[in-house]
């Protein structure tokens, strides 16, 4: 998996994106996009020492085994979700870096005093 570049850049309401910043930003909202995988994340998120087991995952959905496991591929593969296989589960955990990246994505120095 190739770094998502978490880091790259400014919130958009700062100075504009580049074409290399868009490429790179684009998958992670893609991948957040979908209902099921942002529902996934929040399940990870929330999770007690922040990770979840497969097998628990699976039960919060009506919804195969295979598709949950896709959509938690999409997540891992977008740099949003780092998963670590033990004995015959994997447990996955959110990458802080993700969530915060989105976050920076929205945050504006400039709205922050619009509503007062």
């Amino acid at each position: 998996m190739a770094d998502p570049g978490f880091a790259c850049c400014t919130p958009l309401t700062g100075t504009a994106m580049s074409s290399e910043q868009a490429e790179q930003v684009a998958p992670l909202l893609k991948a957040l996009a979908d209902p099921v995988r942002l529902r996934l994340v929040s399940l990870i998120a929330s999770a007690d020492g922040r990770e979840a087991c497969v097998c628990d995952l699976n039960e919060a959905f009506d919804l195969t085994q295979a598709t949950i496991s896709h959509h938690l591929k999409v997540l891992h593969s977008a740099g949003i979700l780092d998963r670590e296989k033990r004995g015959v589960w994997v447990y996955y955990a959110v990458r802080a870096e993700a969530l915060t990246a989105v976050a920076n994505l929205f945050t504006s120095p400039a709205l922050a005093g619009a509503d007062a």
